[in-house]
């Protein structure tokens, strides 16, 4: 019985999968992304009022480069060559608050293949605090966050590659979650700040190398000795997932 749920959670984790790398690779209506010249364009977001931020990211397929470094509360270039894959970006300011959605138009077909292309590169303010929500489809993203100041973080992963950098000098709490996909996640963690990971492996696998295992959880040295904590909540999918204390 137990060999025969195995294979059960397998197909289902498998199919699942598939509708993922499905997803990425179909159009709305079943028939081919028109694929034109690249197209360039920038765009900034002024914090207005707004003394904290949220900001979502949503992109169906294609290359994402996230770092610190605005002076705006955003700033962005955007390249791509199917013309439904234009970004739209929103932002209102609610007590203070701003909210920022970046979201890859026609993520419902989206093609991604050696011809069709989408690229963002993407920069934060360092300065205003800001909750961060990624939700990637398929491609490769790197997300350099180590001088942001994060209130909090949630990756959700789909089909690719992904780097995230917490290696920041961060100076309050804040919690991270990421739960996998199909692929791989390296995630980068500070040696200064303490850290505690909760690991749920799907069938996939999970690496932590520079923290031990006490429990249920994995600490960094620092955890328990310093005043700041990082809270990492990682779920894993089909792919491979690395915490590294560096």
């Amino acid at each position: 019985m137990a060999r025969y749920y195995g294979v059960v959670v397998l197909s289902i984790l498998l199919m699942a999968a598939t509708t993922v790398l499905g997803g990425a690779c179909s159009t709305q209506g079943g028939g081919s992304p028109e694929v034109g010249k690249m197209q360039h364009e920038s765009k900034s977001v002024d914090p207005k009022n707004a003394q904290s931020a949220r900001a979502e990211l949503k992109m169906g397929a294609g290359e994402l480069n996230l770092t610190g470094g605005a002076d705006q509360l955003m700033e962005g270039d955007f390249s791509y060559n199917v013309s439904d894959w234009k970004p739209k970006v929103s932002y209102d300011v609610s007590d203070q608050k701003g909210e920022i959605v970046v979201k890859q138009g026609g993520t419902e077909g989206v093609h991604l293949d050696a011809d069709g292309r989408s690229e963002w590169d993407i920069r934060l303010n360092d300065e205003v605090p800001t909750d961060l929500v990624v939700k990637m489809g398929a491609g490769e993203s790197d997300l350099d966050l180590d001088s942001l100041a994060l209130t909090g973080l949630d990756l959700q992963m789909g089909a690719g590659k992904t780097t995230v950098d917490l290696t920041g000098d961060y100076t309050q709490d804040f919690d991270a979650s990421i739960e996998g996909g199909v692929g791989e996640a390296t995630v980068l963690l500070p040696s200064e700040v303490g850290v505690k990971a909760n690991a749920e492996g799907g069938l996939g696998k999970i690496n932590a190398k520079g923290l031990k295992r006490v429990g249920d959880s994995y600490v960094n040295d620092a955890y328990g000795e310093s005043d700041v904590n990082l809270k990492v909540d990682v779920k894993g999918g089909i792919g491979q997932i690395n915490l590294e204390v560096v």
